[in-house]
C-alpha cells in the first residue's frame, strides 16, 4: 500500500480536516458577508425611512404654515368686516343725529314763526281796538 492511501494514515486525515476547516471558514465568511449585505440593505431602507419621515415632517410643517396663513387671512378679513360695520354704524348714527337736529331746528323755527304770527295777530287786534275805541268813546 502506497503512502497516502491508507485510511489509517493521519496525514490524509489531516488534509481532510484542513479542507473541512477551510470549507467551514468559507461558509462562515459567506454567512458574515450575507449578514453585512442584509445590514447594509436595512440601513439603506432605514435611510429611505429616515428620508420619508423627514419629508413627511416637512410636509406637515408646510401644511401647518398654510393653515396658519389661512387663519391669519380669515382673522384679517373678519377684522376688516368688523371695522367696516363699525364705520357704517357710526355713519348711520351721525346721519340720524343730523336728521334729529334738523327736525328740532325745524320745530323751533316753526314755533318761532307761530309766535311771530300770534304777536302779529295780537298787534292787529290791538290796532282794531285802537281804531274802534274812538268811535266807542263818541
Amino acid at each position: 500500500m502506497r503512502l497516502g492511501q491508507s485510511k489509517a494514515c493521519p496525514l490524509r486525515h489531516m488534509g481532510r480536516e484542513r479542507r473541512e476547516r477551510e470549507r467551514e471558514r468559507r461558509e462562515r465568511e459567506r454567512e458574515r458577508e450575507k449578514r453585512e449585505r442584509e445590514k447594509r440593505e436595512r440601513e439603506r431602507e432605514r435611510g429611505g425611512e429616515r428620508e420619508r419621515r423627514e419629508r413627511e415632517r416637512r410636509e406637515r410643517k408646510r401644511e401647518r404654515e398654510r393653515e396658519d396663513e389661512r387663519e391669519r387671512r380669515e382673522r384679517e378679513r373678519r377684522e376688516r368686516e368688523r371695522e367696516r360695520r363699525e364705520r357704517e354704524r357710526e355713519r348711520r348714527e351721525r346721519r340720524e343725529r343730523e336728521r334729529e337736529r334738523e327736525r328740532e331746528r325745524g320745530e323751533r323755527e316753526e314755533r318761532e314763526r307761530e309766535r311771530e304770527r300770534e304777536r302779529e295777530r295780537e298787534r292787529e287786534r290791538e290796532r282794531e281796538r285802537e281804531s274802534m275805541s274812538p268811535s266807542l268813546a263818541i
